[in-house]
């Protein structure tokens, strides 16, 4: 028995009668139509698993209703069946769209077969488009939040970088979320339906490094009884990550260069060289530069990965976002957690803000979870937060009086932070900063030159 909606078009109206009885005994809801006008009316009215349409329909072609229900109905598959059909119509339908093609008169247990086949398309499909919303909300541009001039400046460079075939190199520190950037140019860009293939450099010695970027094959080195798929050619069509790039040795670097350059390579122990397509992003914390001039990191090397540069701030430099990436924790947290967390205290809040957070964006998602799984009440509280956090000498929104200090050296802290938070409230904007305040612009300008805060160049 099914529980499938399905519609039924046929303009001889005894030959639909008879299938519709004879379906609706098998499961199935049922609706029915004599023409396209009567079965395009149903679909506006209705949602169908599954539509069954002759092709001829007196005047109307059933082919003009596989056209439009494509259209505007996708979701609905459809399956087409004639009476006078030939090898050439099958195709023709076939290719234009719809999941079958029937030649009448219909054998029941085929009919059947035919049905459940669609049905199981269908579901199919829907998984995958469910399995994508996930992907997208997890690795996608939803996921990376901020409203921070400098964040907003790194989605605007997602978007223009994501469909081309440029290298990409990410930078920040640890923590500020360069493995999400990765993922979000993959997921918009063309290759999203390709493997996107991770692979943590600093994580591996050189020799094993080399083996999983370009496989081995069998007796290659000791402990090598079989052929190994490399990442690079499991991500071909694809993108690759490669994390932790200022890691790699001297000779490792030669050997991505040539790939960066050729997109060819040979397994370890191997002679046969692999040709990929594949668009490589890259990551590091490390300063590149002064590693060049170090001597440490190939010139040619950093040149070739340096095309496109997306450098990430650290938290401690968009303090604004704070509050609705540990929202966006919460959220998440609660969705794995039964507990009844409404948000956080003001006090917490401000505590959170005025944290320095060396670990940037992975430490704060870490101490919300932490927060939500320790606290007791509805609210999180500066007494869930970890002892660090309300004690810290990093945390820019305590002051402290120190011996020989003059009460003004004392009061430039918290004045320098009230000022830095409105401005970057106000998205760096004087004269609302200054209307927020309460203070006059040049007022304003003198204090920020004071402060260290004028144009933009903060430090903390």
């Amino acid at each position: 028995m099914s529980s499938a909606k399905l519609l039924l078009v046929d303009d001889d109206y005894q030959v639909l009668e008879a299938m519709a009885d004879w379906l609706r005994e098998q499961g199935y809801e049922l609706d029915t139509a004599r023409n396209c006008r009567e079965a395009f009316s149903a679909c506006e009215r209705n949602s169908y698993d599954l539509a069954l349409v002759d092709v001829r329909l007196g005047n109307d072609d059933g082919f003009d209703f596989l056209k439009e229900s494509l259209r505007r109905w996708p979701a609905t598959q459809v399956l087409m069946m004639t009476g006078y059909g030939t090898g050439d119509m099958a195709v023709e339908a076939i290719r234009a769209g719809a999941f079958d093609f029937l030649t009448k008169p219909l054998i029941d247990e085929e009919l059947l077969m035919a049905l459940e086949r669609a049905m199981t398309q269908r579901k199919v499909l829907s998984e995958n488009s469910q399995l994508k919303a996930e992907l997208d909300k997890h690795y996608g541009m939803g996921n990376i939040v901020g409203h921070d001039p400098r964040m907003l400046r790194v989605y605007e460079m997602i978007e223009s970088v994501a469909d081309t075939r440029a290298t990409v190199l990410v930078t920040g520190e640890s923590g500020t979320g360069k493995s999400m950037i990765a993922r979000a140019i993959h997921r918009r860009s063309g290759r999203a339906k390709g493997p996107f293939v991770e692979v943590a450099c600093g994580a591996l010695p050189e020799n094993l490094l080399e083996s999983e970027l370009f496989g081995h094959v069998a007796g290659a080195f000791t402990g090598a009884t079989g052929d190994k798929t490399g990442k690079f050619l499991q991500a071909d069509g694809g993108t690759i990550f490669l994390d932790e790039i200022g890691t790699a040795s001297p000779a490792m670097q030669v050997k991505l260069l040539r790939v960066l350059q050729e997109l060819a390579f040979e397994a370890v122990g191997g002679s046969k060289t692999h040709k990929v397509d594949v668009r490589v992003i890259l990551a590091t914390n490390e300063d590149l530069a002064k590693n060049v001039a170090a001597g440490s990191f190939r010139q040619d090397l950093y040149y070739r990965i340096n095309v496109i540069n997306i450098e990430l701030p650290a938290l401690r430099e968009r303090s604004s976002d704070v509050p609705m990436l540990a929202e966006r924790f919460l959220q998440e947290t609660l969705e794995d957690v039964s507990r009844d967390v409404r948000g956080f205290s003001d006090d917490a809040m401000a505590c959170l803000r005025g944290y320095a957070w060396p670990g940037n964006v992975r430490e704060l998602q870490n101490v919300v979870e932490r927060a939500v799984l320790l606290g007791k009440g509805e609210l999180i509280e500066v007494a869930d937060l970890p002892m660090e956090l309300r004690t810290s000498s990093h945390s820019r929104g305590s002051a402290t009086f120190a011996i020989g200090q003059s009460l003004k050296e004392a009061l430039e802290g918290p004045e320098r932070q009230i000022i830095l938070q409105v401005l970057e409230s106000n998205g760096w904007n004087r004269n609302a900063t200054a209307d927020t305040l309460g203070i006059n612009r040049t007022t304003l300008y003198k204090k920020m030159k004071r402060l260290g805060l004028e144009d933009g160049a903060v430090t903390y």
